[in-house]
């Protein structure tokens, strides 16, 4: 199938082809048709897939068939950070372009005025955070009653940071009679609250939610607490400096880390929730540019955070679940690139390993750093190995004990990774 299929407005398919888009990902072969027939649609698939142009499209399709003399908007898309509002609106910018069709973005941290001058003056599609389309709400400073179509993007995120009071209430200012599309990387029970509230007798598809890409290869590096600076900082030395991205679990913790890393020589960016929309802009640029080698980030970068050649992601601390864990090395591995995720683990989190081991179906290979002097401290134990092997490849490999020495890995690290 290739995008011809899908009968998109000439602009459209030009926007399209000059974007470089070859063939339709999965979650956009099956929810382009349905959003284009107008059904309300549940799509969950994980993060990297394609989600974004899969309702971008056919919405966009949909205001080019269906033009109307408004001053207000017709569409609405609500996510659930900066990062990723700002990257929905890229994607409406690149395939919008041959249009004339126009988009805001309306999120917290910055000032009021151009988001005003921008919910007045004829936008067909905002993009928004709940919190400030609120506040404008508030104030009488958008017309939400000629929204055709709203779109909760990430809508699993959503709810984990508490946004379900404020998008019911956007929701309940919006028309009856509208198509409403839920994406979501995971589908949680607690989304049929939402779901049972907005939608109207919704499709469902699901793609690709259960396992990260093939392309990764997972590794666990066994330290004591008060060793893991020491050890990433060794590790960063040996390999080559692409596009790293450390999480952490805190924004302290985030903080001392990009601290230890600037200090050490590394060019480091750091993104998080104190930090305002200026810097968090700044550091992404930064990031996609190369300029910046190494960003530490806590989850706000867990999901959308559109970087394709993102080389490495290294857990400084292991997540929280499993689920979590998909999402975060899910930031490396994409458009069909190898990537590596690094998670460093302390005894405290056997309980953790062995989540995140079941959810990829192996043993995760557990790795020691040549030359780097190690405290006294406990493996964490994780899945027990079927049959005791060796092993290797992506998912992690059959071995469930650490071994001395540095392991290749790609690039500077060196030797060929057999696929699966």
């Amino acid at each position: 199938m290739n995008f011809n299929d899908f009968n998109l407005d000439p602009r459209l398919m030009r926007a399209v082809v000059d974007a470089g888009y070859t063939t339709p990902t999965d979650i956009q072969e099956k929810a382009i048709p349905i959003c284009m027939e107008g059904s309300d649609l549940i799509g969950t698939a994980a993060t990297g897939t394609g989600k974004t142009a899969a309702f971008v499209l056919p919405l966009l399709q949909h205001l080019l068939k269906k033009p109307a003399r408004l001053t207000s908007p017709r569409v609405l898309i609500v996510a659930p950070t900066r990062e990723l509002a700002e990257q929905n609106r890229e994607v409406i910018k690149v395939l919008a372009h041959n249009t004339h069709i126009r988009s805001a973005v309306v999120y917290g941290g910055v000032g009021f005025k151009p988001q005003l001058r921008a919910l007045t003056d004829g936008t067909e599609i905002i993009v928004c955070c709940p919190g400030r389309m609120l506040d404008h709400m508030r104030q009488g400073n958008v017309n939400l009653k000629h929204i055709e179509a709203v779109v909760l993007d990430e809508a699993d995120r959503m709810l984990d940071m508490g946004f379900l009071p404020d998008i019911k209430r956007i929701l309940s200012a919006l028309p009856k009679e509208r198509q409403t599309l839920l994406f979501s990387a995971t589908f949680a029970q607690d989304l049929m609250e939402l779901i049972q509230h907005s939608m109207k007798n919704p499709k469902r598809i699901s793609v690709n939610t259960e396992a990260p890409a093939e392309t990764i290869d997972h590794c666990f590096y066994p330290v004591p607490e008060s060793q893991k600076t020491a050890l990433l900082l060794e590790i960063l030395k040996t390999m080559k400096h692409e596009s790293i991205l450390v999480f952490t679990r805190t924004k302290r913790r985030a903080d001392r880390v990009m601290d230890s890393l600037s200090r050490a020589g590394f060019t480091t960016g750091l993104l998080h929730a104190n930090k305002s929309q200026n810097q968090r802009k700044e550091a992404l640029d930064g990031f996609r540019s190369k300029r910046l080698k190494i960003m530490v980030a806590t989850d706000i970068a867990a999901r959308g955070l559109d970087i394709e050649s993102i080389s490495h992601v290294i857990n400084y601390d292991i997540p929280d679940t499993a689920t979590n864990y998909i999402h975060r090395i899910g930031r490396t591995g994409r458009a069909e690139r190898t990537g590596d995720a690094i998670t460093l683990i302390s005894a405290e989190d056997a309980s953790e390993v062995r989540d995140i081991e079941r959810r990829l179906g192996t043993t995760v290979e557990k790795r020691t750093l040549e030359g780097f002097e190690y405290s006294k401290f406990d493996i964490p134990s994780g899945r027990k190995s079927a049959g005791g092997g060796g092993g290797g490849g992506r998912g992690g490999s059959r071995q469930s004990a650490p071994r001395s020495g540095s392991i290749p890995m790609r690039g500077s690290w060196g030797a060929k990774r057999r696929r699966r």
